[in-house]
């Protein structure tokens, strides 16, 4: 079984930042592929950013160039780091960890992920 557990959300005005993290048991055991994903009111959840286990990182084109997905030398918490924030990134965001075999976030969606975290909510003001 993977843990994960979100912090760091919070309120921002527009262009403002945040770093999301994710701490997380047994990331490496269970799963080779570790992501964030967002979900708007009324809108279905949706992957971010994907970081495979040999380090690739593939990003939304809605969030490319703003958004960073990282992992600790432990391998135990995992980031997303959100500049140049836009009214429109207000979700609340997901850690997700699941074990595919393309990895990418292309090919991964919400309905492939195995573990998730309580989320976390990100507000962003214009």
């Amino acid at each position: 079984q993977v843990q994960l557990a979100e912090s760091g959300g919070g309120s921002v005005q527009s262009g403002g930042s945040l770093r999301l993290a994710c701490a997380g048991s047994r990331f490496s055991l269970l799963s080779n592929c570790l992501g964030w994903f967002r979900q708007a009111p009324g809108k279905e959840r949706e992957v971010v950013a994907i970081l495979a286990a040999d380090g690739t990182t593939t990003y939304a084109e809605a969030v490319k160039g703003r958004f960073t997905i990282s992992q600790d030398n432990a391998y135990n918490t995992l980031y997303l780091e959100l500049t140049g924030l836009k009214p429109e990134d207000t979700a609340k965001y997901y850690c997700a960890a699941t074990l595919v075999s393309r990895c990418l976030v292309s090919s991964v969606v919400a309905t492939t992920i195995e573990y998730w975290g309580q989320g976390t909510q990100v507000t962003v003001s214009s």
